[in-house]
């Protein structure tokens, strides 16, 4: 599904007790400070998280980890729409550049920029980072 991808050893550690917890198929781990990344196969969110949340939640006891979920579409603007909610996407245009630079260009309703940016960027910060790890994004803009 993504080749060239390296997961590390303490990734895979952390992709192999999620999946025996949840019987979700992680597609990718990403371990970031305090936070846990996973990308899930597209219709696993639901089966990763629990009723409740209380897959997560035992998954954040035994670890004493944040832990994020985002669900993998091959596509790139419905990965970038999925991962925004739930802020309300407009329109996205994947926009080639000058130097072969592919940026995506994101129109959200008005009231829910800040939602999509996230506390001090953090929500874009993250879908910029996966969005360059899975498509060669180079950047991802809200307008």
């Amino acid at each position: 599904m993504l080749n060239g991808i390296k997961i590390t050893q303490d990734e895979m550690k952390f992709i192999q007790l999620l999946q025996n917890m949840t019987g979700a198929t992680i597609v990718d781990c990403i371990i970031d400070d305090d936070t846990i990344i996973f990308t899930v196969k597209k219709g696993e969110v639901g089966l990763a998280v629990g009723k409740g949340g209380e897959k997560i939640k035992r998954f954040r006891s035994m670890t004493n980890k944040q832990v994020e979920i985002y669900e993998y579409m091959n596509e790139p603007e419905k990965f970038i729409r999925n991962a925004l909610k739930p802020a309300k996407v407009k329109d996205i245009r994947l926009v080639d550049r000058m130097e072969g630079k592919k940026i995506a260009m994101v129109t959200v309703e008005p009231k829910d920029k800040g939602l999509a940016i996230g506390k001090n960027g953090d929500n874009i910060k993250k879908i910029r980072f996966l969005s360059k790890r899975y498509f060669q994004l180079d950047t991802v803009v809200i307008n």
